[in-house]
């Protein structure tokens, strides 16, 4: 009987177990991500998401070198954007880009249940080299800030003080300090990143900061939650000016029948910046 007894007690301790650890599995449980994508705006979806969608303009430019003391018109490329294929569950869109000089960068985009993931190839099958230096994914997060969409001239708009960066590899709030104030066009905030010239970013104020990594967030109006965008190689990370954040990602210019990849994550997590960190070491490391 008490060896019976003992295995009853054992049997009940872990079921006890088993049923804590669903309901923890259940609480931390997130709705999948499923995105949709229609003239260069990827819409990420997500029912637990602060306004339940996340607009990327995907791809807002690819540009040339020479930009941070350049006119904007000089610096970009043009190109068009083509969908070439879209799962049915929103779980993957595949995406051609083909630049005015010939080049054609290619991108997968697929979810998961808490980020996104973009593989990219940049190829040029022209005779002729290629400028292109840069690409913007324009991450725009006024719902998932709570303010106003229209363009500002605050030198550090509201939404602002929701993001950060990693520097000396602690996360760090804009405004960071010092700010810089005067460039072409204003305001903004650049950050060109480690080994990346300074004369190829974007003409907006140019940061003496230089980031740890090239992971760029931001925080929830009710500061619950948590957006990561990082790419790699990373040309600069970006403060814009239509409620936006950017980790602008570097080709660094092709030779003829050249390619070059590129990979890139966004994240939507419960804010917790030590798991922001360590999911972005794991992938990008």
């Amino acid at each position: 009987m008490f060896v019976l007894g003992r295995r009853w007690f054992l049997g009940l301790g872990l079921s006890l177990c088993l049923a804590a650890f669903s309901q923890v599995c259940a609480q931390r449980k997130v709705t999948p991500l499923t995105i949709t994508w229609q003239n260069k705006m990827l819409q990420i979806e997500v029912d637990n998401l602060p306004g339940k969608r996340l607009d990327v303009w995907y791809i807002e430019a690819y540009c040339r070198p020479g930009s941070t003391h350049q006119d904007w018109n000089k610096t970009v490329i043009p190109h068009t954007s083509k969908l070439v294929r879209r799962a049915e569950d929103g779980t993957e869109i595949v995406l051609r880009d083909e630049l005015d000089d010939g080049v054609i960068v290619e991108h997968r985009i697929t979810t998961n249940d808490d980020c996104i993931a973009f593989d990219i190839v940049a190829k040029n099958p022209t005779q002729k080299a290629s400028e292109v230096a840069w690409a913007q994914p324009c991450v725009r997060v006024e719902r998932f800030t709570a303010t106003p969409t229209e363009k500002r001239l605050d030198l550090v708009p509201p939404y602002a003080k929701k993001c950060f960066l990693f520097v000396d590899g602690k996360p760090t709030r804009l405004p960071t300090q010092p700010w810089a104030t005067e460039a072409i066009y204003t305001p903004g905030q650049v950050y060109a990143a480690k080994g990346v010239s300074r004369e190829d970013v974007n003409p907006r104020p140019l940061s003496d900061i230089v980031p740890s990594n090239s992971l760029m967030a931001c925080l929830s109006g009710d500061e619950k939650q948590v957006i990561g965008v990082a790419f790699e190689p990373c040309q600069e990370l970006f403060q814009g000016v239509i409620t936006c954040i950017h980790s602008d990602f570097r080709i660094g210019g092709l030779a003829p029948g050249e390619s070059k990849t590129i990979r890139g994550k966004i994240y939507v997590l419960a804010n917790d910046l030590a798991e922001l960190q360590r999911r972005f070491e794991n992938d990008f490391r």
